[in-house]
């Protein structure tokens, strides 16, 4: 199946936490990080999720925050450091591509918050995304 969504990251489930309707699954990166995506419990059973299971972390480009740091008292679980390799800015809009220890994530942010931030090739970045845009395919 082809996707739209550039963020495609292997990975395993590490632990499975299921409630009534939703469910946490935390998944460690090939790349070592650790992302938890929040799914429905039907989707849980559905894709047959248990620890050790491999699956893919998909994220839209438009969902990836980036700060040039860590950041503290935030909701926000998913917080992966990594390094910008390039930057493509237009008028309005830019992309910004994260290696994050050996896998990429990409993210589209605004042309005047690339120039704030400063980011440039080589930028330590931290890319951040809400459990709940983490979506997972089972693999």
């Amino acid at each position: 199946m082809s996707l739209s969504i550039r963020n495609q990251i292997a990975g395993t489930v590490t632990a499975v936490t299921v409630g009534e309707a939703m469910a946490t699954v935390k998944v460690r990166l090939e790349g070592g990080q650790d992302i938890t995506a929040a799914i429905t419990a039907e989707a849980v059973k559905e894709l047959g999720l248990v620890a050790g299971s491999s699956v893919k972390a998909l994220v839209k480009a438009t969902e990836v925050a980036l700060a040039t740091g860590p950041v503290e008292g935030l909701s926000i679980r998913n917080q992966i450091a990594g390094k910008v390799v390039d930057v493509a800015t237009g008028p309005a809009m830019a992309s910004v591509k994260v290696d994050v220890n050996g896998g990429g994530l990409t993210a589209a942010i605004t042309a005047d918050a690339v120039q704030a931030l400063g980011l440039a090739a080589g930028t330590t970045v931290v890319a951040l995304i809400k459990s709940t845009e983490v979506s997972l395919q089972a693999a």
